[in-house]
């Protein structure tokens, strides 16, 4: 299929950009990489009459220290973030993530901020970025927003920009020594979306007691979900095999599962958000104990 008639754009800018928005108000979408908006135009579950392109916008394709935390413009692409040396070295959960995501070809063209904006629920970011406890920018015609991700992500396919609004920026704290993360997922074969995937960044102190945790969980809700009894679970405690097991039982009651006839019942599901929690916090107690 093809999409219906549409009016294109490709603003320079972002004042141009969020103009555009504002006046073509929920007529108008925002495109980026389009690995998610084109293939819903394709279909026909979406149709937009105003596409607003901001790839020619400058200045949105960036990663790089911001004081104590990692800045990642909104138009980078995964492939970038997934080989990224600082990325690798300062937050590798992220860059692991970035590996998860679709084929090369979405991961070549795919973006952060698209992804995120996105808010499916199977998408990958937004338990990564949940996980490391970051925050997201977005520009709107007259004023800028700094929102927590756990305030971004709204419901399924419903982030909280408003009609005129673009998401610019991701910042993520820098971890403390000590610290590591992992992205374990289950798909189907590779590429898929997720049937449930789990997002671990914890941090220990000197006595290997748990100082940080944050736990996201990916196709586990209508959302991603933050896992906060998981994380209480593991905050303050030695990581021992009978705590990680008590926050792996943790997660699989954070989750809220529907049944999916391609990846499996609910019940199923949940199971695998414990399987997916204990290996996830297993492999980055694993790595945070490599860190000095």
């Amino acid at each position: 299929m093809v999409p219906r008639k549409f009016e294109y754009f490709a603003p320079t800018s972002l004042k141009d950009a969020t103009s555009l928005l504002k006046k073509h108000g929920s007529d108008a979408k925002v495109l980026a990489g389009g690995m998610s908006l084109i293939p819903v135009m394709k279909l026909r579950l979406g149709s937009p009459a105003y596409i607003v392109d901001i790839n020619r916008i400058p200045g949105l394709d960036y990663i790089k220290v911001a004081g104590k935390s990692v800045s990642i413009g909104a138009l980078t692409r995964h492939h970038t973030i997934e080989t990224s040396k600082l990325v690798r070295d300062k937050l590798g959960i992220l860059a692991e993530t970035a590996g998860w995501i679709g084929d090369p070809q979405v991961r070549n063209m795919g973006t952060i901020g698209g992804s995120l904006s996105h808010c499916d629920p199977s998408g990958d970011w937004g338990a990564a970025i949940l996980a490391v406890r970051g925050s997201v920018r977005v520009k709107g015609p007259s004023k800028e927003r700094v929102l927590e991700i756990d305030d971004f992500l709204v419901d399924t396919f419903t982030s909280a920009l408003k009609d005129d609004e673009i998401l610019t920026e991701v910042s993520v704290p820098l971890p403390p020594p000590r610290s590591g993360g992992a992205y374990v997922k289950l798909e189907r074969r590779s590429g898929d979306f997720a049937t449930a995937a789990v997002a671990v960044q914890v941090s220990l102190d000197a006595k290997g007691v748990c100082s940080y945790a944050g736990i996201g969980l990916t196709a586990l809700g209508s959302k991603n979900l933050r896992a906060s009894k998981a994380e209480a679970a593991l905050l303050g405690n030695p990581l021992t095999a009978k705590a990680i097991e008590e926050a792996a039982e943790a997660a699989a009651e954070d989750a809220q599962p529907t049944p999916d006839p391609l990846r499996g019942s609910a019940e199923y599901k949940t199971e695998m958000a414990r399987v997916y929690t204990k290996r996830g916090i297993e492999l980055a107690v694993q790595r945070a104990k490599k860190v000095k």
